[in-house]
């Protein structure tokens, strides 16, 4: 029982770690600026064929702070969680726990879970922290990963070219704005689409094929 224990207490503590060395440049903004939280702006309606779940954070400094976009949403950003085998629902929770740890600042707007699972944790009209300088003009989305290759599974792979699509459809966005971390602050993230950049023009392609998909009316 004493052994189990500490066991969890390592896993937990790991998965603090390993999530603020990915994401510990974040800028912030203080209490003082948050203002009045804007109207929530869920996707699950309007995409309804994707399995899209609303567990919005509550507002807090850390992960929520409450601030809309200073313009409709101008870049789609791609992350991976640098937490092997995490689930969606953990890093969301993790998010959420923040309020209370206060040990840093992060969030996303999705993560997008091992089974193809969405989480939407923060309005798409709402500030994240995950893309520093972008943080007030894009959308983040966290892709969850199974091994230290950061290489992704077909559920979580297609359910973010699907999601990607969609984004970018409905708010006309250009496909040079869809972008990963790395192409904001040389962040090794994500990982295998930074190691692999042939596999990163490979996934903008599928998220093009889609796009064109959707505006035809495919599913």
């Amino acid at each position: 029982m004493i052994s189990a224990f500490f066991v969890m207490l390592a896993v937990i503590y790991a998965f603090r770690y390993f999530y603020k060395q990915a994401h510990m440049e974040e800028e912030v903004v203080t209490t003082e600026e948050m203002i009045q939280v804007p109207p929530l702006s869920g996707v699950a309606d309007q995409f309804s064929d994707l399995p899209i779940t609303e567990e919005f954070l509550d507002v807090n400094q850390y992960s929520r702070p409450g601030i809309a976009l200073s313009t409709n949403p101008e870049y789609v950003v791609i992350h991976y969680t640098a937490n092997p085998g995490s689930t969606a629902e953990q890093n969301r929770n993790y998010f959420e726990n923040l309020k209370d740890t206060g040990e840093t600042y992060a969030s996303a707007q999705f993560v997008i879970g091992l089974e193809g699972e969405i989480i939407q944790c923060v309005p798409c009209n709402e500030m994240a922290y995950c893309s520093n300088s972008l943080n007030d003009r894009c959308i983040s989305i966290e892709m969850c990963h199974s091994d230290d290759t950061g290489n992704f599974n077909d559920a979580t792979y297609n359910n973010c070219v699907y999601l990607v699509a969609q984004l970018m459809n409905y708010y006309h966005l250009d496909m040079d704005h869809l972008i990963r971390h790395y192409d904001v602050t040389g962040k090794n993230c994500p990982k295998y689409f930074v190691e692999h950049e042939d596999r990163w023009e490979v996934f903008k392609d599928f998220v093009q094929q889609y796009r064109e998909k959707y505006e035809n009316g495919e599913k």
